[in-house]
């Protein structure tokens, strides 16, 4: 915590682990100290926009804060995508992952320190393997926090899309989710990924929440 912050100690791991969250009204002073704080920690200076801080939204923009990837929360009762069986030898839970699921993460820009997040995880999680015509052809990362599992990392390989392995890998998560109790599947994604947001659509999941991120580029070192 900072003031009226809390603070997350990314790692490398992305936006998600390492913006700032506002949990009451933020004076100029406060933010100042949240930056000074993660500049201390070696992070780029990140907030996260929920609806309901606007006034920190505005504030951050007049500080010079752009944009960066607004997203949709998409959600839908875990029942919802599991009334049609998936075909034989098409995706599998496995986890700890396998070499090969790492190696399609890696293709898909979702390296080590992303990964190690995902092994920080706690709770029960799984990793799902997608096959297409006899070979490795996806992957997806699954967790769940009380009764709400969350898919991230979902990655086909460019030879197998549009064969409809998102489809499959969102049901496979579904009776993981169903397996560990769970009551809602959800996942999240940029508005400008047209291609997630249309599976997301077609699948029937409703968007239930979005945010942004606000960053401060000037000043920060490339890396």
């Amino acid at each position: 915590m900072q003031g009226p912050f809390r603070l997350r100690r990314g790692l490398g791991g992305g936006s998600r682990v390492s913006a700032a969250s506002a949990l009451a009204p933020a004076a100029i002073a406060d933010i100042e100290e949240a930056e000074a704080a993660m500049q201390a920690m070696g992070q780029k200076r990140i907030f996260c926009i929920w609806q309901g801080d606007e006034v920190l939204d505005r504030q951050l923009a007049n500080r010079g804060y752009d944009v960066l990837d607004p997203v949709n929360i998409y959600s839908c009762p875990v029942e919802h995508l599991t009334v049609i069986p998936i075909p034989r030898v098409t995706a599998f839970a496995i986890w700890d992952p396998l070499a090969i699921m790492n190696e399609i993460w890696a293709k898909g820009g979702i390296g080590p320190d992303r990964l190690a997040v995902m092994h920080r995880a706690p709770g029960p999680k799984t990793g799902l393997l997608l096959r297409h015509a006899d070979q490795p052809a996806g992957t997806a990362f699954v967790s769940l926090h009380d009764t709400i599992a969350m898919v991230h990392a979902l990655e086909i390989l460019p030879l197998h899309r549009r064969h409809g392995l998102g489809r499959w890998a969102m049901r496979a998560a579904a009776f993981w989710a169903q397996e560990q109790g769970a009551e809602t599947l959800s996942v999240i994604c940029t508005k400008a990924n047209d291609g997630a947001n249309g599976l997301y659509h077609a699948l029937g999941m409703e968007i239930v929440g979005e945010y942004h991120y606000r960053q401060l580029t000037q000043g920060e070192s490339p890396t």
